[in-house]
């Protein structure tokens, strides 16, 4: 399991939700990395899935996004 600082918030924005949880990431690590590394689903955990029009659809302590549906992906904040 990732320790806290290995972990960091981020927003992905597909065709119809913003997404945005944590991804487990090393320290120095970019999200670029990251992404590019990945296979067909990025994992997200404390996850919040809101519909592009502002209506909050689930909060899950862990989804899988589809990289295929993935159009933005940035760190939080």
């Amino acid at each position: 399991m990732a320790t806290d600082d290995m972990k960091t918030r981020v927003i992905i924005l597909t065709e119809s939700y913003r997404i945005t949880g944590q991804i487990d990431l090393v320290p120095g690590a970019r999200v670029t990395d990251f992404l590019h590394e990945a296979r067909a689903f990025i994992a997200l955990t404390d996850a919040e899935v809101w519909e592009t029009g502002g209506r909050k659809v689930l909060s899950a302590p862990f989804v899988n996004v589809s990289r295929d549906h993935i159009q933005l992906v940035t760190p939080e904040g």
